[in-house]
């Protein structure tokens, strides 16, 4: 992994920077050595992108806005990260090296500043293979995965969160296990495994595990819609690309707003976030199977003009549609109050709130999308957000 030059200028520039930064202060004195080696580095054609991403680190790390310990991963990240990828053999086998390695550098970094913050950790780490898979080959992919690491981090420590140790491993157990199941029966790709672990670890730390839970049952409700009648919506030209495998787009347009209400919930402890959760998750279930399951029911209306429309058309709506999205959201809410994440009447609002926010998709999709002003991730996200937004209200005048 260290047949260039360059990369073994990389590791020892790290090691260095590393190891000087709490003793080296202020920041800014080492911000002011780091900067003239980067640009070094961007002289050697191996390490060209890091001596890029390298610089915007070093001065937030030294105008003050990047404490210790998120600098000194945040560098351990991007090049034991970046050494470890190349290793790999195997695409997934890659990512889950790249994974390791910086589990690994991270933690000795911890061990070294004395400064033990898993939770900071695991949330750059995992943003950081998020960003490796969706960024891919791009040429400035370095730069931009030491911002999202970076800021990802700041953003924890600055949220002052504590979370058990035991209860963080067992996120990551449960959510990466799904993550790698979902990825290998084909209903995620790369970016979906990674960025369904990252909600599933945010839902499990902030709330508990029964909301991972309320998110499975969308997630196993979309799956089977996604596979109904497949061939027949292949023929129709309406099919999920990919062969229904959901990347990272459909996963955050899903469940971005869901990830909030557990982060909303878990900071303030204020149930009407657990509407805003519910109410969001019914909104997409009850809007996949909508999509998936209603576009079988024959010529479908538009529902600003109620005019029919040719099948598949952006918020067209049909009668099977309508009354699959009430199941899907009546299965969600329901399981939310048998798990006793919410109460009876607060399950009643969130399947109202889940059949409005498929409609709201719907609108969405005939004024906004047809137009080409959002794509099919941004109607999903107004769509659970209005549905969440109107699941909150309802439960506040309760």
């Amino acid at each position: 992994m260290l047949n260039h030059p360059g990369d073994r200028i990389a590791v020892l520039l790290t090691l260095v920077f590393v190891l000087a930064a709490p003793v080296v202060q202020p920041p800014w004195f080492l911000a002011v050595i780091i900067v003239p080696f980067s640009l070094l580095l961007l002289l050697i054609r191996n390490t060209r992108n890091l001596g890029l991403a390298l610089i915007p680190v070093a001065v937030l790390y030294g105008i003050g806005i990047l404490p210790l310990l998120v600098f000194c991963c945040t560098l351990t990240i991007l090049v034991i990260g970046e050494l470890a990828f190349r290793g790999g053999l195997e695409k997934l086998y890659s990512y889950l090296l790249y994974t390791s390695a910086t589990l690994v550098g991270c933690t000795l970094v911890m061990l070294y500043l004395d400064i033990i913050a898993p939770l900071v950790v695991l949330f750059g780490i995992i943003v950081a293979v998020l960003l490796k898979a969706i960024l891919k080959e791009r040429d400035d992919a370095m730069m931009l995965e030491a911002m999202g690491i970076a800021m990802t981090m700041f953003l924890i420590d600055e949220l002052n969160y504590q979370a058990n140790l035991t209860l963080i491993a067992l996120a990551v157990i449960i959510a990466f296990s799904f993550g790698y199941f979902s990825y290998r029966f084909k209903a995620a790709d790369v970016s979906g495994l990674f960025s369904g672990a990252l909600v599933g670890v945010v839902l499990i730390v902030f709330a508990d595990v029964r909301w991972f839970l309320v998110m499975l049952v969308f997630f196993i409700l979309g799956a089977v819609s996604t596979r109904w009648k497949y061939e027949y919506k292949l023929k129709m030209g309406v099919e999920q690309s990919h062969g229904g495998a959901r990347g990272y787009l459909n996963v955050f347009a899903n469940g971005s707003v869901g990830l909030a209400a557990a982060v909303l919930w878990g900071v303030s402890q204020d149930t009407i976030f657990l509407a805003l959760f519910v109410g969001s998750v019914a909104t997409a279930a009850a809007d996949t199977m909508a999509s998936e399951i209603g576009v079988c029911g024959g010529r479908p209306y538009l529902i600003t003009t109620f005019k029919k429309v040719p099948t598949g058309t952006n918020g067209g709506v049909t009668l099977l549609g309508e009354g699959v999205s009430l199941i899907g959201a009546v299965i969600v809410s329901l399981s939310a109050y048998l798990m006793g994440v919410i109460t009876l009447p607060v399950a009643g609002i969130c399947v109202l709130a889940g059949f409005i926010g498929t409609n709201i998709d719907s609108v969405a999709g005939a004024l906004l999308e047809n137009r080409g002003y959002i794509g099919n991730a941004g109607t999903n996200l107004i769509a659970t957000a209005g549905g969440g937004i109107v699941a909150m209200v309802f439960a506040y005048f309760l």
